[in-house]
């Protein structure tokens, strides 16, 4: 699609938007909202359509390896600055060319590091490519041989033969116009470096009286020597070598003295500038390897064969489930969902965003909290027809009080997204974006075509009764006055994880966090972790870890090792194990500065996304109902991580993201019971606070089991048949869910009315703060 087609489409869309939220005409809204869905759904098939060449594919997927590059400072109080990184990632790219693959990226990350991915990178160049990357740059200058290029004629025509200190070199000069060839030139040039690069200080480019001009700067002991030969050679060239590849061969016009030249040659700007940053030499500086991780092409189609199957799975049980329960409005709901997905893919497709394995899993993810909107609105329905409300006065009602649940319970998701974005770094950071994406096209989805379509329904009369069942027949079950023992239960299994936890250490921790090798490798046959740990016994490591998987009907080892054990480990066993078939499908490799700085990250993200919760959840309801939340997420959380913890996993940068997903339903499901107690106290029900309480938890349980269900059935999918890379990823979710819907019922409520006592405060204090809240911030749906 051309991008002044793809502009006017926009301008339409935008066009409609504002026409939908302009009017208040039935009819008319909803013609609106047809067109302006049916646009955005056909503009992202458009966008997505061919997939194979549309989504862009992470590492992780189609495999590949990436290097994570730091530039080590010669001295303590001097960091690298933004010249000497950009400089880095040119002659970088250039080593990267050496490998082929295609379109590696090679970009700067921070102020002193370098990513470069490699796409296709075959395993055993590895090791050559980490040499490679990690190796200081070589400048040097060497002398031409001292003639107009006859003996190199001579030694061509079988006369003469190569002098024994000299070499024949290929000089490629960049074409000087669009779609020539490269100029190419075989020189005779010395092989030992006359001049070494250790001793230029400093090289630019600038636009003179010969055009473009390179200007290059000597120390000392350079300038003296670098006069010495220029005096001998004069009308000679010398070449300009980095890593044994010629950047230059000018010629000597005169004996140059002082520490000052000028190198002139009908250069264009970038070529100028290109030699002299050569010349400036950045990596002189050394270079650290900090991250590798690498995953091959097999490894990564077994993965996301495996995550699309366990999707599909998912969303076929999550469709049928709503359908039998909801019935009509389940056929609804469900085509709000294939619209949901469609959008998000194309909006993924649209700004050009990676699609990698944690990204996969949270497009699944999103198909279990897409339906919590439908629901949140149909058991709001169901409330409002039980009243004796009309059809049509009743479905209104459904979408204006849920509107509100549905806003806070989203921007709540989506703050720890996007602090989970922000902090993330690799695959991880795709799946924010598939998070968040998809919560907005969720609720795009829902408010808008939603809304319309059943608007259509019942206007018109095609549907007088809307009939569903009810999962829970509504009744007043006391769960406030089981607060106390529901909260001595939870302290008692949290003070076990953690003392689990302490006693664990740093077993505690993987390869992201504590630094170390990952090494996963196929079988063609069976084996047992027995029989790898029995081979591995000359090697004598003490804290090796061995996990053995199945996906795809293919046989998977991983071992986690000290660092810079991976190659010894896969030498003895391909020695000890010949008849295994073992093959490397994929290797991780993370320094224990990198690993800290991780661990570091991770615990900001976690803390900027609660403070990040109390702040917005202070100013929707009030500071009691705050910390309530906040309680109850970090009971989530410390409760997932002491569980996985007694079941002796390992926690990982990809469960980092799976944590602070958990937060986010956590918040999402407290933020549901907290409006319907918002809901109570600001309408002036008659009763106790605690009554009000525990009658909003009464009737928002249906829906807390509902969409808890929902969500449980596509991670559950994903646990079963996503394979290993992804399964504790999703057990991580499993839990969190589970134990989030227990702390939404029976931990967040009863804190809020305890710290509203232990402030000195009364349930009146708390319901007139509330009420004065509610009359100030609370939205209104969209007619």
């Amino acid at each position: 699609m051309s991008p002044a087609l793809t502009f006017v489409i926009g301008l339409l869309m935008l066009v409609l938007f504002g026409w939908y939220f302009a009017t208040d005409l039935g009819p008319r809204k909803r013609l609106i909202a047809t067109v302006l869905m049916g646009l955005l759904v056909v503009f992202s098939l458009v966008t997505i359509w061919p997939p194979e060449k549309k989504i862009q594919l992470g590492l992780d997927i189609r495999g590949g390896t990436s290097f994570l590059i730091r530039l080590v400072p010669t001295e303590a109080d001097r960091a690298p600055t933004q010249n000497n990184l950009e400089q880095a990632v040119e002659v970088i790219r250039k080593r990267v060319d050496y490998f082929g693959g295609g379109e590696p990226v090679i970009s700067p990350v921070g102020t002193d590091r370098i990513l470069v991915q490699i796409p296709g990178l075959d395993p055993a160049k590895i090791v050559e490519a980490r040499q490679q990357l990690s190796q200081v740059a070589k400048l040097e200058f060497r002398l031409v041989y001292p003639d107009d290029g006859a003996r190199l004629r001579a030694i061509d025509a079988g006369t003469e033969v190569i002098p024994p200190e000299y070499r024949i070199e290929t000089y490629k000069m960049e074409p000087r116009k669009e779609g020539e060839k490269p100029i190419e030139e075989r020189l005779l040039v010395k092989k030992k470096a006359d001049l070494g690069g250790d001793r230029v200080t400093g090289s630019s480019a600038y636009y003179g009286n010969d055009g473009w001009t390179v200007q290059l700067k000597f120390d000392g002991e350079g300038a003296k020597k670098f006069g010495q030969i220029t005096e001998a050679n004069v009308g000679h060239r010398f070449a300009i070598v980095l890593d044994n590849v010629i950047q230059s061969a000018p010629s000597i016009r005169t004996a140059i003295y002082g520490g000052d030249a000028i190198i002139t040659g009908n250069f264009s700007e970038q070529e100028a500038r290109g030699l002299a940053s050569v010349l400036e030499n950045p990596l002189e500086t050394p270079v650290s390897v900090e991250e590798e991780r690498s995953v091959s092409p097999t490894l990564g189609a077994d993965s996301v064969r495996s995550s699309i199957l366990a999707g599909l799975v998912g969303l076929l049980i999550t469709m049928v489930g709503v359908l039998l329960y909801y019935r009509l409005l389940g056929l609804v709901a469900n085509l709000v969902l294939l619209i949901n997905l469609v959008l998000l893919i194309g909006a993924l497709t649209m700004f050009n965003f990676v699609l990698t394995l944690p990204g996969v899993a949270g497009i699944i993810l999103t198909i279990g909290m897409a339906v919590d909107a439908n629901v949140l609105i149909y058991e709001r329905l169901r409330e409002e027809l039980a009243l004796g409300k009309s059809l049509k006065t009743a479905m209104q009602a459904g979408y204006d009080k849920a509107f509100s649940s549905i806003l806070d319970a989203n921007v709540t998701t989506v703050i720890t997204a996007v602090i989970l974005f922000w902090k993330a770094t690799g695959p991880v950071k795709g799946f924010a974006i598939s998070l968040t994406l998809g919560i907005v096209s969720s609720m795009f989805a829902v408010l808008i075509f939603g809304k319309s379509l059943t608007g259509w329904l019942v206007d018109t009369n095609r549907v007088e009764k809307i009939r569903m069942r009810q999962l829970f027949s509504l009744r007043n079950y006391d769960f406030m006055r089981r607060g106390l023992v529901a909260t001595i239960c939870s302290l008692v299994l949290l003070a076990i994880g953690a003392g689990v936890f302490i006693a664990r250490g740093e077993r505690n921790f993987g390869v992201d966090f504590r630094g170390g090798d990952l090494l996963t490798l196929s079988t063609s046959r069976p084996i047992s972790v027995g029989q790898v740990r029995q081979a591995l016994e000359p090697l004598k490591i003490a804290d090796a870890s061995i996990q053995q998987s199945l996906q795809a009907d293919r046989n998977y080892i991983s071992i986690r090792s000290p660092i810079k054990t991976s190659e010894a480990i896969q030498t003895q066993l391909a020695k000890a194990l010949p008849d295994a078939g073992l093959k490397t499908e994929g290797s991780e490799r993370v320094g224990a500065l990198v690993g800290g700085e991780l661990a570091r990250n991770s615990i900001w993200a976690l803390v900027l996304g609660l403070v990040g919760i109390l702040i917005y959840v202070t100013f929707r309801f009030e500071l009691s109902f705050a910390i309530g939340a906040i309680f109850a997420v970090l009971h989530d959380v410390l409760m997932t991580i002491g569980i996985f913890a007694l079941m002796g996993r390992e926690l990982t940068l990809t469960l980092v993201g799976a944590i602070l997903t958990i937060a986010g339903y956590s918040i999402n499901d407290t933020i549901v019971v907290f409006d319907r107690i918002r809901e109570g106290l600001a309408s002036g029900k008659r009763g106790t606070v605690e009554q009000i309480m525990n009658e909003s938890i009464n009737q928002t349980l249906s829906r807390t089991v509902l969409t808890g269900g929902a969500t449980l059935i596509p991670i559950f999918c994903l646990y079963l048949f996503g394979g290993a890379v992804l399964r504790d990823f999703a057990l991580a979710i499993l839990i969190g869910i589970l134990v989030g819907t227990y702390s939404s019922v029976f931990i967040a409520s009863p804190i809020v009315l305890w710290w509203t006592r232990f402030r000195g405060g009364t349930t009146s204090s708390l319901r007139r703060e509330v009420t004065q809240k509610t009359s100030v911030t609370t939205p209104a749906a969209t007619s």
